[in-house]
């Protein structure tokens, strides 16, 4: 396991505020033992969870060339028909991923190809399972698109979560599950697959990026 680069600043400016509350704590209340050494765990516990927001777990990666991977780790709380108003402007298979404080945060690309769209948008902070928070919240629309289909991948922020971080810009080839990009303290990932499509997970089902099969093509 490593930690993501998008951690280092969060981890660092942590790690200062709390060793300041703590030097504090210890030089004021020094008398009373009790109350320092309890802010001292609190402050290690709260540290680590900070931590286990940007870690990166080694794993090994499922590919297939028919294969939708999930990017990245949740629960599958959507799976329905819906119409995409953004870039296909017609009927799609909505597979939605929610990605709860505790989940690995690296969104991954579920299909190789070439990157046909990513657009940022502005938007509400509105809880990630909300039915408006797929076209309302702060958002980032990638579609990557080969032989087989073009996929809309939608990294959506929610009410915790407010930095959603893509490296993907139209034009570049990209391999599956290579890194889309990430988003700091969970939230929601939406796919947007063709009618049609097999999908191969349940609702309510806990998948891993880059390792669980979202659909075949």
């Amino acid at each position: 396991m490593k930690i993501h680069r998008e951690g280092f600043a969060t981890i660092s400016l942590v790690f200062l505020v709390l060793a300041l509350i703590n030097g504090a704590v210890f030089y004021w209340l020094g008398s009373i033992p009790a109350v320092s050494y309890a802010i001292l765990i609190f402050s290690i516990l709260f540290f680590l969870f900070i931590v286990s927001f940007f870690r990166v777990p080694a794993r090994q990666y499922t590919t297939g060339d028919n294969l939708v991977i999930s990017p990245c780790d949740g629960k599958v709380v959507v799976i329905e028909e819906v119409f995409e108003p953004e870039y296909f402007q017609d009927k799609r298979l909505q597979v939605s991923i929610f990605m709860s404080p505790a989940n690995v945060h690296v969104n991954r690309n579920p299909i190789s190809g070439t990157v046909k769209l990513s657009q940022y948008h502005a938007g509400k902070y509105l809880v990630a399972w909300h039915p408006k928070s797929s076209t309302e919240n702060e958002r980032h629309s990638v579609v990557i698109g080969n032989q087989k289909a073009d996929i809309l991948v939608r990294q959506i922020a929610g009410a915790l979560a407010r930095r959603i971080v893509n490296y993907l810009k139209p034009g570049m080839q990209v391999s599956q599950n290579e890194e889309m990009g990430f988003i700091k303290f969970g939230s929601r990932v939406d796919l947007y697959l063709p009618l049609g499509t097999e999908v191969a997970v349940q609702l309510e089902q806990v998948v891993k990026g880059g390792q669980t099969v979202i659909a075949k093509i």
